[in-house]
């Protein structure tokens, strides 16, 4: 054999042996990217994956291509909270470079250019658009999330007539986006995790009063440790384990004292992307 066929054979093989490396487990992975200040979160299990969030720029690629297989260059659903450009602009990218079967997201958006052009994108891939109310569910695989907020009579009492059932960028009167953000509980065998997006204690009340809240595992705090991100009789209802803030270098001094002295005295283990960079969990 000449150098150049067996340099041919090398390659192969080790192109062989990384995929074969790269074949995941049927174990459920949830990673919070670390995508500065904002959110980004891969649910994954075998090569199923659910995006919720996309953060303020690109680097949400960056936790993609290290969670998911090389060759896998399709995601199942990505699910837009609520149209904040913290977590909107990094998926503009996200459907530039994987295919997307299913996009979840709230009915109101806003004029921002990165909402616009998420839109833009969705129109021109003509991906399947769901709008998710409290009490709906999504499964995938062994995955299930269940829907808490937005409870749709709330919300047609804030935008007025929704129209057709599945619809994105409606405008609305109301200035903080935070209380039409979508909350999930994701549940999967004995593990439950609180994703609350930016849905903080002004909503809060609301959440318990049409859900019947019990503890979970794990709570992604609301808005990056806002002040106001959890009231304390909403702490009190779920009582997390572990709770996750997502948060970078900001202007807003998040997370707050208030936050972090919360979740202190409720003995909640806190982890944080600032500190850890990704933080992932096994299931």
């Amino acid at each position: 054999m000449n150098k150049r066929f067996l340099g041919l054979l090398a390659i192969l093989s080790g192109l062989l042996w990384g995929a074969v490396l790269s074949f995941p487990n049927n174990r459920l992975h949830l990673i919070f990217c670390d995508v500065g200040q904002g959110d980004a979160i891969l649910v994954s299990q075998g090569f199923k994956q659910i995006l919720i969030d996309g953060g303020p720029n690109d680097k949400v690629l960056g936790c993609l291509s290290r969670n998911m297989p090389f060759f896998d260059k399709e995601i199942e659903v990505v699910i837009s909270t609520h149209p904040d450009y913290d977590h909107t602009t990094g998926l503009v990218s996200v459907l530039d470079k994987y295919k997307v079967k299913l996009f979840i997201g709230g009915p109101v958006g806003t004029s921002a250019s990165s909402f616009e052009a998420l839109l833009t994108r969705i129109d021109k891939k003509k991906i399947k658009v769901v709008n998710l109310y409290s009490k709906e569910r999504l499964k995938l695989g062994d995955i299930s999330l269940k829907s808490l907020w937005p409870e749709k009579q709330w919300l047609v009492g804030k935008v007025g007539f929704l129209g057709e059932r599945n619809v994105l960028g409606l405008k609305t009167e109301e200035r903080n986006l935070n209380d039409f953000s979508l909350v999930f509980l994701l549940q999967y065998k004995n593990s439950e995790v609180l994703l609350m997006g930016d849905a903080d204690s002004r909503v809060q009340d609301e959440i318990m009063r049409i859900n019947n809240l019990e503890p979970v595992d794990i709570l992604k705090f609301p808005h990056h440790g806002s002040k106001t991100g959890v009231s304390e009789e909403f702490l009190a209802k779920i009582k997390p384990q572990q709770a996750v803030i997502s948060v970078g270098k900001n202007s807003y001094g998040h997370p707050t004292k208030e936050a972090l002295d919360l979740l202190k005295k409720y003995k909640v283990k806190l982890r944080r992307t600032d500190l850890e960079g990704e933080i992932k969990y096994l299931f």
